[in-house]
């Protein structure tokens, strides 16, 4: 019983981490699903600067929550103290948030953008992509609903 118990809890960490690692990228060509139908102001402009960035991914915190289950059945199968338990809980929770860091702090290849509005000012946006995507002097539209906002060459 109690390998079972080990064996289920090293597929169900496997899962959790595999699960961790799914990334999206925001590029301006791609949407959230809860951006569709929603209204997105846009103002023109033309390119004033471009340069490539790194965008660090966010930790995930699911990996820390999972490890600390998955760890606390690990303990249980282990042994049968509250003591092996939650020894098995914070190991598993150490575990499960170094491997869900590692696998989501990776970067991303972005590109900042600043534009010079029709009215004058000057904003920036950062987004995944490429500074051979943009030139200095190109028209641009700048689109946003509130949270999201994106630079995309007329």
């Amino acid at each position: 019983m109690n390998i079972a118990r080990l064996i289920a809890a090293t597929t169900l960490l496997g899962a959790a981490t595999l699960m961790t690692a799914c990334e999206t990228t925001n590029n301006t060509s791609t949407f959230d699903g809860s951006q569709a139908g929603r209204a997105q102001s846009v103002q023109l402009g033309m390119v004033y600067a471009v340069r490539d960035v790194s965008i660090q991914n966010a930790p995930s915190r699911v990996g820390t929550a999972t490890g600390a289950a998955l760890g606390g059945i690990a303990g249980s199968a282990l042994g049968s103290s509250n003591r092996t338990n939650a020894a098995g809980a914070v190991g598993g929770a150490v575990a499960g948030g170094a491997a869900a860091n590692a696998m989501t702090r990776s970067t991303t290849p972005g590109v900042e953008v600043t534009v010079r509005l029709d009215n004058n000012q000057l904003m920036s946006v950062v987004q995944a992509g490429s500074s051979n995507e943009f030139r200095v002097g190109d028209a641009v539209r700048v689109s946003s609903d509130g949270i999201t906002t994106r630079v995309v060459r007329n």
